[in-house]
């Protein structure tokens, strides 16, 4: 499987594609890397070609992805369409694609995964991170929103009711180890993620087992896949519903005076308020 993307880079090994986001330090989820991203997911579909796992991590070391790009929602939603047309125009209904794209796929998470990145994350099958640096938010109610592309869908599975009342309400970050806010590796014992690893271990143990799951044969693996799916994913109706609602709140005057407060500020630029954008949402001076 050999294809080219601007924003994607991509190395082929034992039946094992790795996917590296490198979009600017942010990795902000826009049109570019929705493009590609799609060119993925559908060449996965189509033509895998021996790969029979995928993992995808980020090229900064600073951020995953920050989250979507808030100033081309329209431009990377008609990207995003393209995976499944016009009737599941929304990046959530291209996230829940690739949910059940036929492969195995693992998130490595350095850096901060917030919004849109994050529901990135949790489209894939599995989440290991960086123990030192490694952040997890769903900030949009703290802008008068929700999360619109399965945050909601996967979160409550994952974390239940009310945990994930509380991550999501809540638009805080959930640092793989918050030692001295939240207790340690706080992410992964809320199940968020799969584990929190030593930053220095991080790589080896996703390659191992990245190669195990390749080397064994692909029948059983996507019989078993598809299974748990069918228990655990959510419906496609609910994933549009969010989506819905999201660019609807996302258009209020208040969602927008916030977001225009936080842009003023720096959002969207490697600074302060994306490194913190946990705090920033919640200090709002209206």
């Amino acid at each position: 499987m050999s294809v080219a993307y601007s924003s994607i880079r991509t190395r082929e090994d034992a039946g094992v594609l790795f996917a590296t986001l490198d979009v600017g330090p942010l990795n902000l989820i826009g049109v570019d890397l929705v493009r590609d991203l799609v060119s993925l997911v559908d060449t996965l579909y189509s033509d895998p070609g021996d790969v029979r796992v995928v993992v995808i991590d980020s090229a900064s070391p600073e951020f995953f992805s920050a989250h979507v790009d808030l100033t081309a929602i329209p431009q990377y939603t008609a990207e995003a369409a393209k995976a499944g047309g016009p009737g599941d125009a929304s990046l959530g209904m291209f996230l829940h694609r690739l949910a059940h794209v036929p492969v195995i796929t693992i998130a490595k998470v350095r850096g901060r995964a917030r919004g849109g990145g994050d529901e990135l994350a949790l489209a894939c099958d599995m989440i290991f991170a960086a123990r030192e640096n490694a952040v997890f938010g769903q900030f949009e109610s703290g802008t008068g929103a929700l999360p619109g592309a399965g945050g909601i869908q996967h979160l409550t599975r994952r974390l239940g009711r009310t945990r994930a009342i509380e991550a999501i309400t809540g638009a805080d970050d959930f640092d793989a180890d918050l030692a001295e806010r939240y207790g340690a590796d706080l992410a992964e014992r809320y199940g968020w993620i799969n584990r929190a690893l030593p930053d220095a271990e991080l790589d080896g143990f996703v390659e191992r087992l990245a190669k195990r799951i390749a080397g064994f044969p692909p029948a059983g693996v996507k019989a078993a896949k598809r299974a748990i799916n069918d228990l655990t994913l959510p419906h496609p109706a609910n994933v549009r519903s969010d989506s819905a609602m999201f660019l609807g709140l996302v258009a209020l005057p208040e969602s927008r005076e916030r977001l225009d407060y936080l842009a003023n500020r720096g959002l969207q630029t490697l600074g302060d308020v994306e490194r913190d954008l946990g705090d920033a949402v919640a200090e709002y001076p209206g």
